[in-house]
């Protein structure tokens, strides 16, 4: 069997330390990949979200309005002058989802149907419970089982 000399010692080092160089680079080249392609994904994202955005026309709907929003359930009331609700259209393309700030509960799979041009009704409204959206304004009374949510919002 054949001693290892210093030569040979130095020449594995010099293997192990260009394989550990060469994982070091694809590993970089993978993250610096990655960055890229999330800021692409965000600028599409955000450019695809306007403020012209018709919630009636859209398959998929996400905007914030901002304003008046209120909650009340007979032991806990919230009122704030400079609130948000966050609203997405859900999958069905008829259902809403409405996210209030300030510890307001949500409101989830409201239903509507379009009316006019640029709005939308809840199905089932009436005198105690009526939303209606568009790309500028939101207003919202809605009432069930004694909690009661208004929002006076635009975007």
């Amino acid at each position: 069997m054949k001693k290892p000399t210093t030569l040979t010692f130095k020449k594995s080092i010099m293997k192990i330390t260009n394989l550990k160089s060469k994982k070091n680079s694809t590993f970089k080249n993978a993250v610096r990949f990655l960055g890229i392609l999330m800021l692409v994904f965000s600028v599409t994202l955000l450019t695809s979200c306007s403020r012209d955005d018709d919630p009636a026309d859209n398959d998929f709907f996400a905007g914030t309005y901002n304003g008046s929003i209120s909650y009340n359930d007979g032991t806990t009331s919230i009122s704030k002058d400079n609130g948000s609700v966050f609203v997405t259209k859900i999958a069905s393309g008829t259902k809403y989802n409405f996210r209030f700030s300030d510890g307001i509960p949500d409101l989830n799979g409201v239903e509507f149907e379009k009316t006019g041009d640029n709005t939308l009704v809840m199905v089932g409204s009436s005198a105690t419970s009526y939303i209606r959206i568009d790309n500028k304004d939101l207003k919202i009374l809605y009432s069930k089982d004694g909690k009661t949510w208004t929002a006076n919002a635009v975007r």
